[in-house]
């Protein structure tokens, strides 16, 4: 699975033009649909505050979808404040487990994924627990879970490697694409070395050998990408 920078998708009226009007509509009717179906999905428990998700597959637009509406509705302020009320004193309300296995995919729907989880981890810890095969964009989820609660199991499989992209067309597009991708791939290392231990000329390093580069586990811990192996 290739790393990838995914075009943007635009949505249109009927007239064929697009409108912020439309598109705000649309983002308001999506997220509550989104909801919706959460709850539904988490057996209609949503003053329990259930916190188990999981991604596992290809970092997709929909997938994407699911996992900030989970962190979403698992992370609102009001909710988890609510939850904490309800507690027996002397408990803390339950950290959102995230479970991971992905070969990869999507860096728009990446970047998207962590930014929900920096907004979340406001409010409630993240815990990611790495199985299987934590490549490319899983690379940064699983780092984005917070400090002290990044757990990666024995015999999963981790794997860095740089942007990359498909694009076709004219000369000047062509240039403007790679400038993008370039562009990036500067947010994907700056983001990594923040939730990791890795400096920006070791991950630059990693990088430049245009290979795929794999850690163990253990590796993985040491680098930072997780706190321990389970």
């Amino acid at each position: 699975m290739k790393f990838t920078k995914k075009k943007n998708k635009v949505i249109v009226d009927e007239a064929g033009e697009e409108t912020e009007e439309t598109q705000d509509l649309h983002s308001q009717e999506d997220a509550e649909a989104a909801k919706e179906m959460l709850a539904a999905m988490l057996g209609g428990q949503e003053e329990e505050m259930p916190s188990t998700f999981m991604l596992y597959g290809d970092v997709t637009e929909d997938r994407a979808a699911d996992i900030v509406s989970a962190l979403l509705l698992l992370g609102d302020k009001k909710r988890v404040e609510k939850a904490k009320k309800k507690l027996p004193e002397g408990e803390e309300l339950d950290d959102i487990q995230f479970y991971i296995s992905t070969y990869g995919g999507s860096a728009d729907d990446m970047m998207s994924i962590h930014d929900m989880m920096r907004i979340t981890k406001v409010n409630r810890d993240i815990e990611t627990i790495g199985m299987g095969k934590i490549m490319s964009a899983g690379t940064l989820l699983l780092a984005s879970g917070t400090r002290g609660k990044r757990k990666i199991m024995k015999n999963c499989r981790v794997m860095i490697h740089a942007v990359s992209a498909g694009s076709m067309g004219t000369i000047h597009n062509l240039q403007n694409e790679m400038e993008e991708i370039q562009n990036i791939q500067e947010m994907y290392i700056e983001a990594l070395c923040q939730e990791t231990l890795l400096t920006k000329r070791q991950l630059k390093k990693m990088l430049d050998q245009k290979v795929n580069v794999y850690l163990t586990a253990e590796e993985a811990v040491e680098y930072g990408l997780a706190d321990e192996v389970i």
